[in-house]
């Protein structure tokens, strides 16, 4: 059994932990998520649909966005729909949207 002197390491040196404000990215998921539950219709196109429709809108609010998927509230129905982003065209808001530049309405 042969034993290496290992030099004895320095202490790691202590960065300052000092918060860096994080900015939002004006990504759609974001711009959802900053209109939780606002009314709007919502609007999906499905390109490569082998039956039925093609299109399909959803008039109703957003209970969470992420970044692949938004889950959707019927205002008419309170189903609920999990859509793919990758479907979402656009979105129409029944009232003023908020935005990262903006501070957000109650």
């Amino acid at each position: 059994m042969s034993y290496y002197w290992q030099p004895p390491t320095p202490p790691m040196a202590q960065m300052p932990t000092q918060q860096v404000p994080r900015r939002e990215e004006s990504y759609i998921e974001n711009i959802l998520r900053l209109n939780k539950g606002k009314p709007g219709q919502f609007f999906f196109s499905f390109e490569n649909a082998i039956e039925g429709a093609k299109t399909r809108s959803v008039r109703g609010v957003v209970e969470a966005a992420g970044r692949d998927h938004v889950i959707l509230r019927e205002l008419r129905t309170n189903h609920r729909f999990l859509f793919p982003m990758i479907y979402f065209d656009y979105a129409v808001f029944d009232e003023e949207v908020n935005y990262f530049n903006t501070p957000p309405q109650p």
